[in-house]
């Protein structure tokens, strides 16, 4: 789950979104990408729009000390949440885009974890991963599958919906061939996508229903007309109303839903 700019930039979401969704949500998803690009010791690894860091923390982990990690994303909140988690990791402020590399500067591994859907320019973010990208070195893309596949998810949706209008949530709207030919179209070679799932566990189903519906609002037509007071009365609304929802899906305080994402496996 990414966020929209508006909550992202809030001086407070940054440590939020590491507190409560990093963990259950991202963590292991991350954990099977780098696994899957067999990141070993002394290798070095791009994650490009990495939020708070959790795949560099995670490559980095199976990179070593003599292995090089760097973090790029575009929001300078996240990014000093990143460098307080993991002060011995490199994170760097850009665009994916223009990504800020040095002179020939290139990497291992090139993983990107639920931001490719959000670029404005994907073609020119697919470029600079290849870019990026040493010969023989591998690429690892990962974008959510539709909410459809998730009833939790779907449900809450449409509560969002009797408040906000439709709701064309870019988070889980990019399709897994579009996804696959961005990639082949930047020049990488042995494209593979696949899906991967998980049953993902949240100890406080009602505080991820709330940062959820932050992004609902964010998201939405008439959320993006909103001022901030209106914002916040939208989400304790679409919470509200979410209950039942909740309910159904929990036990006690937690509650445990699929997620499944597409990811596209490529080499250099």
């Amino acid at each position: 789950m990414t966020l929209p700019s508006y909550a992202m930039n809030q001086q407070s979401f940054p440590e939020m979104y590491e507190r409560w969704l990093v963990g259950p949500l991202f963590r292991p998803f991350a954990e099977t990408i780098i696994l899957d690009l067999d990141v070993s010791p002394g290798e070095s690894v791009l994650d490009i729009a990495c939020g708070t860091g959790i795949v560099a923390r995670v490559a980095k982990k199976r990179a070593g000390g003599s292995g090089r990690v760097i973090g790029v994303d575009i929001s300078a909140d996240m990014l000093s949440v990143a460098r307080n988690v993991a002060p011995g990791i490199e994170f760097r402020e850009g665009s994916a885009d223009a990504l800020p590399l040095q002179d020939g500067e290139k990497f291992d591994a090139v993983v990107c974890h639920q931001g490719f859907q959000f670029f404005p320019d994907k073609a020119a973010a697919a470029a600079e991963m290849r870019r990026a990208l040493k010969e023989g070195g591998k690429l690892a893309v990962a974008t959510w599958r539709s909410d459809e596949e998730s009833a939790f998810l779907h449900e809450l949706r449409h509560v969002a919906e009797r408040h906000l209008g439709p709701i064309a949530d870019a988070r889980y709207n990019f399709a897994e061939a579009a996804l696959e030919s961005f990639v082949r179209d930047a020049g990488f070679n042995n494209v593979d996508v696949k899906t991967i799932s998980r049953r993902v566990h949240f100890d406080d189903g009602g505080q991820f229903v709330r940062l959820n519906s932050m992004a609902f609002v964010g998201l939405s037509a008439a959320g993006k007309g909103m001022n901030e007071q209106q914002r916040r009365q939208a989400v304790d609304a679409i919470v509200t109303d979410s209950a039942a929802v909740l309910k159904s899906h929990s036990k006690g305080s937690a509650v445990d839903f699929d997620l499944r994402t597409n990811v596209a496996i490529a080499g250099g």
